[in-house]
């Protein structure tokens, strides 16, 4: 069975892809993440997803090489993953009763080319009190994690609605991904 280098350190990743029955490596990138100005949430994580998949595909050229990157935006704002408990108390009072956009965008480096896709979910909150928004920042789940949540974790409380795909607020947008593997002769061990 032909096989794929995960270019991405992310637990969630992994458990997604081997959901769906695939045989990978993982190999994690060191690039300094770069991102030029004004570009927009899609077109910023396309660019750090091809970034990390170049990384590790420059030391395996001979390999298919799968990067992936997940930003939260709101407002046309990107927020990252939050620098300590205050940061992400305050990105979690920002989407507090609102909707915000998760963008993940996807790249796959191979001997035949690099190509780039990304997925964009909308994500409505419910409004948060203080109390929710303090126990869920004690909880440690916000500290690694893009816009401060984790919907598959403790953080699905703050969720009221998405319109999207879920899994590529998980992190990956898994149904597209396999269909692009797939254009690559990779399939799911079953």
């Amino acid at each position: 069975m032909k096989s794929f280098i995960l270019a991405s350190g992310s637990p969630r990743r992994k458990e997604l892809l081997q959901q769906v029955h695939y045989s990978f490596e993982v190999k994690t990138s060191d690039v300094e993440e770069k991102v030029e100005k004004g570009l927009t949430p899609s077109e910023v994580v396309q660019q750090l997803a091809l970034q990390k998949a170049e990384d590790v595909w420059s030391k395996h050229p001979t390999e298919i090489v799968l990067g992936a990157d997940t930003v939260v935006a709101y407002d046309n704002e990107i927020l990252g993953k939050p620098m300590d408990e205050q940061d992400a108390g305050a990105m979690l009072r920002k989407l507090s009763g609102s909707t915000h956009s998760v963008y993940t965008g996807v790249a796959i480096c191979s001997p035949n080319g690099k190509d780039t896709f990304y997925e964009k979910t909308d994500v409505e909150f419910y409004p948060l009190t203080e109390d929710e928004i303090n126990m869920y920042v004690k909880s440690g789940e916000p500290n690694d994690k893009a816009g401060s949540y984790g919907i598959q974790g403790f953080g699905a409380f703050l969720v009221k609605r998405i319109i999207g795909d879920y899994f590529s607020v998980v992190g990956l947008p898994l149904a597209k991904t396999v269909r692009e593997l797939r254009k690559r002769g990779i399939h799911p061990d079953t």
